[in-house]
């Protein structure tokens, strides 16, 4: 299996070294570079070409949310996860709607990073917990009524919604629900276009919002 080859990005020198000296003692992860700021990030993707950036949300000039936006428009086969030390709803929002796949705050311990970054490098979506409970905060004035998906959502796309946004696979979907795969990523295509979501973790994040999904209970950092 190849390395995960991550970047990482940090205004705080401390931080970023600290980081790059921790990650690359762990077996699977292969450390590709580090930047100060988010331009000196995207000029890096061209060269170091990371399948992850580890991404810290505050930063002078160009901020982790505007860098993720670019990062991602730019390089669809590159995944963010956020990292943050002060979570805040209006960040957590943010940077999914950029198109980060993950978000911790920096209080995660390494086991919890580098279980994030395996899960985003594999196609999952990695929430710390306490990015769950601001999303579930969010979620309590539900805008859908009982019974009805909201933007149309059929009664199978909102249970397939919600697997998803419990960070279960397609694979694992299909089996859960006895469906093909092929099916489930019917489905998922279906809801991006009707929720207007580009990815899973907006998606994930619309289901949190639009009160789909009103308890943590199996979302994993290692789904």
């Amino acid at each position: 299996m190849n390395n995960i080859r991550v970047l990482v990005v940090d205004d705080q020198p401390l931080v970023r070294e600290g980081l790059v000296i921790l990650l690359e003692r762990l077996e699977g992860i292969e450390v590709v570079g580090s930047a100060a700021d988010g331009q000196h990030a995207l000029t890096l993707l061209n060269t170091l070409r990371p399948q992850v950036i580890l991404m810290d949300l505050r930063m002078p000039g160009m901020d982790g949310i505007e860098t993720t936006r670019r990062a991602v428009a730019a390089h669809p086969d590159i995944v963010v996860l956020a990292l943050t030390t002060y979570p805040d709803d209006r960040s957590l929002f943010a940077a999914l709607r950029a198109g980060a796949r993950g978000y911790l705050t920096k209080d995660a311990t390494l086991e919890e990073i580098t279980a994030a970054l395996r899960a985003v490098a594999s196609g999952a979506t990695a929430l710390a917990a306490g990015a769950q409970s601001r999303l579930v905060a969010a979620a309590l004035r539900p805008t859908h009524r009982p019974g009805d998906g909201p933007d149309g959502l059929t009664p199978r796309e909102t249970e397939v919604l919600q697997l998803v946004a419990e960070g279960l696979r397609n694979e694992d979907i299909a089996t859960r629900l006895t469906i093909s795969t092929v099916t489930v990523k019917t489905h998922i295509n279906h809801i991006f276009g009707k929720i207007g979501a580009a990815d899973r973790a907006q998606a994930v994040a619309y289901a949190f919002r639009s009160g789909l999904v009103c308890s943590v209970e199996g979302t994993r950092l290692d789904s």
